[in-house]
């Protein structure tokens, strides 16, 4: 596999220095190597439309913060240390499952998100990933200390998911709740094994005690939800998915991500896997070694 990390700092920085008018343009050439990625898989998609919904910096205004943001990226090491994790994360896979179906080639962008967005910088602590397409993973972020301190855990996440839907068939119309929970699971239980629990992400760590078990009895009470506009309530909870236009189910903050990590730990417990070796296992498998009950 060969994982490029694009230069997106430079490319933003340049960005910033052009009339307003100008950057959707210019954000389009950023997103080129990844837009050509999904027009494979998903058709022509509008990247800037898709940058301004998936918590982006803002492309109608000066803002002197971006620019600022950026060079702290950049000084802090972020793009060479999402290079360094993303390596260590493909070496875990190759090792653990020889032969595992992948991308040869996977771009990754880091991208400015946008620091009013309270999805962005309150329910996500500055930084999330994107890495469902096979050969394109892509890292929002602003600078806190949580993003700076984490954002190459979150790419060996993103890289799990890259590695397993190679391998895993995705289908909007029939994914289910349990697909996308083992996904988030295994993918945050692999950030663990390369880098220790401190390395987990606020999504599966936030919430315990009576209410993860209540939040763990709602997602498996739900397994076999199916179609991609059903999931998020029970994945991401119900703020995001009334954000995502969805009919919140009365779950906290991503529920299913701590669910997740609760059947992926039950599953590695009973097999004696790890999940870099689990990458490419059905949900299904892997929720029965977990004991969740499943008809899907």
């Amino acid at each position: 596999m060969k994982i490029i990390v694009h230069d997106t700092a430079s490319a933003m920085l340049e960005l910033f220095r052009l009339p307003v008018e100008e950057r959707p343009e210019a954000l389009r050439e950023l997103y080129r190597p990844m837009e050509d990625v999904l027009a494979a898989v998903m058709g022509q998609a509008d990247m800037v439309a898709m940058h301004r919904m998936g918590s982006g910096f803002r492309l109608d205004r000066e803002d002197e913060r971006y620019p600022a943001a950026v060079r702290r990226m950049r000084d802090a090491g972020v793009w060479q240390r999402v290079e360094d994790s993303l390596a260590a994360a493909w070496e875990r896979i190759d090792g653990a499952v020889p032969g595992v179906a992948h991308a040869d080639t996977v771009h990754v962008g880091v991208v400015l998100g946008d620091p009013d967005d309270e999805h962005l910088t309150v329910r996500n602590r500055g930084y999330f990933g994107m890495g469902g397409f096979p050969g394109a993973i892509q890292l929002v972020m602003w600078p806190t200390e949580t993003a700076l301190a984490k954002i190459g855990h979150a790419a060996a996440h993103e890289l799990h998911h890259n590695v397993r839907y190679a391998n895993v068939a995705w289908n909007p119309m029939t994914v289910t709740v349990g697909e996308q929970v083992v996904a988030e699971g295994l993918a945050e239980a692999f950030v663990r094994e390369l880098a220790g629990e401190q390395a987990l992400g606020p999504w599966s760590t936030t919430l315990t005690g009576a209410e993860l078990e209540r939040a763990h009895e709602k997602v498996t009470a739900g397994i076999d939800v199916a179609g991609m506009p059903n999931l998020p309530p029970y994945v991401y909870g119900d703020a995001t998915a009334r954000l995502m236009g969805c009919e919140p189910v009365g779950l906290p903050d991503f529920a299913g991500y701590a669910a997740g990590l609760r059947i992926a730990d039950a599953h590695l417990a009973a097999t004696g896997l790890t999940a870099g070796a689990s990458v490419a296992l059905p949900a299904r498998e892997v929720l029965v070694n977990a004991g969740v009950p499943t008809v899907a």
